[in-house]
C-alpha cells in the first residue's frame, strides 16, 4: 500500500471521528501506540510487532489527515538521503 492509499483509507474509515477528536487526542493515541510498539519490540512476537507497526503508521496517517499534510510530499525531505548533509549513508 502506498502512503496516499493509506491516508485515503484512514480518512474514509475514521476521518469524521478523528477530526471531531482533534489533534491533541490523536497525538495521545499515537503516543500510546508508540509505547505498545516499544513493548512489542522488547517482548513481543513478530506478529505483535507487525500489528503495532501497523497501528503506529495508521495513527501517523490519521494525524497527517487531520493536520492537512500529505505524507508523500512531507517525505520528499528524505528523497535524496540525509536532509542535513544530503549523503547516503549520512555523514553528519
Amino acid at each position: 500500500m502506498h502512503l496516499a492509499e493509506l491516508q485515503d483509507l484512514m480518512d474514509r474509515t475514521y476521518g469524521t471521528r478523528d477530526r471531531e477528536r482533534g489533534l491533541p487526542a490523536g497525538v495521545a493515541w499515537l503516543a500510546e501506540e508508540v509505547g505498545e510498539l516499544a513493548q512489542a519490540l522488547r517482548k513481543g512476537s513478530v506478529a505483535q510487532q507487525r500489528e503495532e507497526f501497523a497501528d503506529v503508521l495508521a495513527w501517523v496517517a490519521t494525524l497527517a489527515n487531520v493536520a492537512g499534510i500529505d505524507l508523500g510530499t512531507a517525505l520528499e525531505r528524505y528523497a535524496h538521503g540525509c536532509p542535513k548533509c544530503g549523503c547516503i549513508p549520512c555523514t553528519c
